[in-house]
């Protein structure tokens, strides 16, 4: 079970937006993933549950931030609730659109759309998503192209290690960034690096480049 810490910068001038302290696992279901987020300062600024299913769908999602808990899954596309952390059903709002799947700035979600698509290396594939912004995790649909430009095997002490690296661009705004990702860990994306890794990334099953 990979457990490290991923540290947020912001992408125009590099400030440290803090840190992400996250372990994640196959399970019975698929897969999961588990964070906190910190502020510089060391406060919560959020905390990430999400649960994969065999197939690489949200089976179940779990987001707090900034005073507001989102509850979702796919259901005919992804469904969800958000309400206010402190349970006042005044403030409670469902939601459903039939996208693929959800985003938002963990580098979870990353993982997940990279795993739902399951790529060839030089296919490109288009994905909709509902993201959750922050700090109030306020939905909003938006459309993502993905290409796989290439995997490499990297020796590493624990064994080979394949890198993906995966141009992502948002079809809307036309904004691009590089991910690389090693099984089931990012290793760099925009705004995101890992720090720290205790044991070596969980490998998604060989059939992924079938």
């Amino acid at each position: 079970m990979p457990n490290g810490r991923y540290a947020h910068h912001d992408t125009h001038d590099h400030l440290p937006l803090g840190e992400e302290r996250f372990s994640c696992a196959p399970g019975p279901a698929g897969w999961r993933y588990v964070s906190k987020t910190y502020a510089p300062d060391g406060s919560v600024l959020a905390t990430t549950d999400l649960t994969l299913d065999s197939r690489s769908r949200p089976l179940r999602l779990e987001l707090r931030s900034g005073g507001w808990l989102v509850r979702g899954g796919a259901v005919d596309g992804v469904t969800w609730v958000r309400t206010a952390a402190d349970g006042n059903p005044e403030h409670a709002a469902e939601g459903h659109d039939r996208a693929h799947g959800f985003t938002g700035s963990s580098p979870a979600f990353l993982i997940a759309t990279a795993r739902l698509l399951r790529l060839k290396p030089g296919s490109s594939s288009r994905v909709r998503l509902v993201a959750f912004t922050d700090p109030v995790l306020a939905p909003r649909t938006l459309d993502q192209g993905w290409l796989l430009e290439s995997v490499q095997t990297h020796e590493t002490d624990s064994g080979p290690l394949q890198v993906e690296q995966y141009q992502v661009a948002d079809l809307e705004t036309g904004e691009q960034q590089i991910v690389h990702l090693a099984g089931d860990v990012v290793l760099a994306a925009s705004g995101i690096e890992l720090e720290e890794l205790e044991s070596p990334p969980n490998q998604w099953p060989t059939e992924y480049y079938a």
